[in-house]
């Protein structure tokens, strides 16, 4: 699955939290820049400005819940 978000300074701690409870493996990225998306530090240094891509193989549905809240209309 691959989804468009935008996330806040303040959103990641609760971002990074949620992923972290999930047993696949979530990746998050803008341009050329991946992090893994359970990584606090990795997700934080994300630049915020842009839209970033969240992708991963697995259902949970607290996280498809939370990429709701953060969706970017396409």
């Amino acid at each position: 699955m691959e989804r468009k978000i935008r996330l806040t300074q303040n959103a990641v701690q609760h971002f990074v939290a949620v992923a972290a409870r999930c047993d696949f493996d979530i990746d998050i990225s803008y341009n050329s820049y991946t992090v893994d998306a359970k990584s606090f530090l990795g997700v934080y240094g994300l630049d915020f400005g842009q839209t970033l891509t969240v992708r991963y193989d697995g259902y949970n549905a607290e996280f498809e819940e939370l990429l709701k809240n953060y969706a970017v209309a396409c």
